[in-house]
């Protein structure tokens, strides 16, 4: 990664967390951040098993048995989000409810200018499970997780410890941005076992340089809606119990 990259990196990685902290503490942008990230955690389960069943076909067990813990830990992330919400009397959006939308309308609402930005010059089809190259799964995840577990972490020390809701998400956030440095940790080995360090590197600062890429497409979508985000809570059940804590 070159300097101005670097620089770039920092930049925007400061914008994005100072935008994250301020949206998770404020307890009316809360729940939808929360939600955002019970959809993005739960929805790669599926991805993810598909791809342990791959590596099963493809006699690596290693990386089977690594990918399938990583399914489980991102279905219990999704969990904790949703718990989160639930003592907030909040849930995620039942979209099957939501009126029909015209398929190019509903495309374009589903699109996000990061995830375009970050892979950029790939098909659909390219990113699905059966097709993706393993090293661009392992790299692309990789850089996402690792940053995953420090934008987890701060978003978590922001928020206040004498407010049990607050404390007990906090406690949560912290136990998944471990659950994130793991999972970059056995992606980074999986490089390796793959090729030579130098080439691990290069691969490595490529796809740093497309998240430096994406961060600053998502910035630049958040400061053309001036901020806001679509919904996506709706009001929930009463909770029983605030203080209940689910981490494990």
């Amino acid at each position: 990664m070159n300097f101005l990259t670097y620089l770039m990196h920092l930049a925007g990685s400061g914008a994005i967390a100072y935008y994250s902290a301020s949206q998770i503490r404020d307890l009316k942008t809360r729940p939808n951040v929360l939600a955002g990230f019970q959809l993005a955690e739960s929805g790669s389960v599926p991805f993810l098993s598909a791809l342990s069943d791959r590596a099963v076909a493809e006699g690596d067990t290693w990386l089977a048995e690594k990918l399938a813990k990583h399914a489980l830990d991102e279905t219990r992330h999704g969990q904790i989000f949703a718990h989160a919400l639930k003592q907030l009397n909040k849930q995620v959006i039942d979209f099957k409810s939501q009126p029909e939308t015209t398929s190019t309308s509903k495309s374009k609402q589903q699109r996000s200018p990061f995830f375009v930005a970050y892979f950029e010059g790939y098909s659909a089809e390219q990113l699905k499970p059966a097709a993706i190259d393993w090293d661009v799964f392992m790299a692309s995840t990789y850089i996402l997780e690792l940053d995953a577990s420090k934008d987890f972490t701060r978003m978590a020390n922001v928020l206040p410890d004498h407010e049990p809701t607050s404390r007990n998400l906090k406690l949560g956030m912290l136990s998944i941005a471990q659950d994130e440095t793991g999972h970059a940790a056995y992606l980074y080995e999986a490089m390796m076992r793959r090729m030579s360090a130098s080439q691990v590197q290069q691969l490595v600062d490529e796809w740093r340089t497309r998240k430096v890429n994406a961060m600053l497409a998502m910035i630049s979508g958040i400061l053309q809606r001036n901020g806001q985000t679509r919904s996506l809570v709706q009001d929930g059940p009463p909770s029983e119990n605030n203080s209940e804590l689910m981490v494990a």
